[in-house]
């Protein structure tokens, strides 16, 4: 198993893969829905015992019982929590002491260790922003404090605004995946690697599209997913040689799919945080630990990915 990475330059340090816990607490459609409580107590046990450390939740979440249901089950255990902040109108940066303290109240913790501003807001200064991550940290309700939906230049601007206050910005979380390279030609993934962020990558299987689960005769069941991403129109048909792709690396490693796609981000020095419903879900992400791809995987994968680069 891996070592934990530094999260950035904070002192916060996290396994190579995490879990979005997105449809904890029931009161999501999305992805399926929830399995329910005992589901989620195992994918955590089981993702604690393969050493995932990192559990990624937002206030926006089913309206905050996804942080109620990580609180409770993340209760007397050493692991890493990160949540986020909604800067919808008619709030101001002003508003997030207040909504941080409500989200510290669901999660029933003292102190958040990664809290992140969940996207960006046109007319919301990111300056007064990072000046209240700022203010939390110094109040000790967050270790460490990141972005996530920010562009190259937003980021850039948080980063300069927290160094102001002596306090790095730890992470952007935005989406990455082998089907959604856009960080890599927008800007995004170069600015963290200049400036020591790192990019935490959500839909790192693009919804599910990665693990061969579904084809176009065989779509999700829910209604968001079968109208965006690569489910919309003769995207699963386009991303066939993908999935190909993967069988063939994954049969050499005797690993899936998905353990492949998970692999090649974390080659890529990201940390993907895939979700977990149930403890198969969480084993099957966390083999993405054990193994390394070689150089002509990575390669290989590249390459045949390049038409979803944008």
């Amino acid at each position: 198993m891996e070592d934990l990475v530094r999260l950035g330059k904070s002192d916060v340090h996290v396994s190579r893969i995490g879990v979005g816990t997105m449809t904890w607490g029931g009161k999501t459609r999305i992805y399926g829905g929830a399995h329910g409580p005992d589901a989620e107590a195992r994918a955590l046990e089981t993702s604690l015992s393969a050493g995932v450390n990192l559990f990624d939740t937002a206030e926006m979440y089913g309206r905050g019982t996804s942080e109620q249901r990580l609180g409770v089950l993340a209760r007397g255990r050493e692991l890493v929590v990160a949540t986020k902040f909604a800067p919808f109108p008619p709030r101001t940066a002003r508003s997030l002491p207040r909504a941080l303290d409500r989200s510290l109240a669901r999660l029933g913790r003292k102190r958040v260790d990664l809290y992140q501003i969940h996207f960006h807001t046109p007319g919301m200064r990111v300056g007064a922003l990072m000046d209240r991550l700022a203010d939390a940290v110094d109040a000790s309700k967050a270790r460490a404090v990141g972005v996530s939906n920010f562009s190259a230049e937003h980021m850039r601007q948080a980063h300069a605004a927290l160094a102001e206050r002596g306090i790095p910005l730890a992470s952007n979380q935005v989406e990455y995946s082998l089907l959604h390279r856009e960080p890599e030609v927008d800007g995004v993934l170069g600015a963290c690697r200049e400036l020591g962020v790192t990019l935490v990558a959500y839909m790192p299987l693009a919804m599910g599209a990665l693990t061969g689960k579904y084809t176009s005769r065989s779509r999700p069941p829910d209604r968001l997913r079968r109208s965006v991403g690569p489910f919309r129109g003769d995207r699963l048909d386009r991303a066939a040689p993908v999935l190909e792709r993967l069988g063939e690396i994954g049969e050499r490693h005797g690993k899936t799919r998905g353990q492949v796609a998970l692999r090649w981000l974390i080659e890529q020095d990201t940390v993907p945080i895939p979700g977990a419903k149930d403890a198969r879900q969480a084993a099957e992400n966390a083999g993405a630990l054990d193994f390394r791809l070689s150089k002509e995987d990575i390669e290989s994968l590249s390459d045949a990915t390049q038409g979803w680069r944008g």
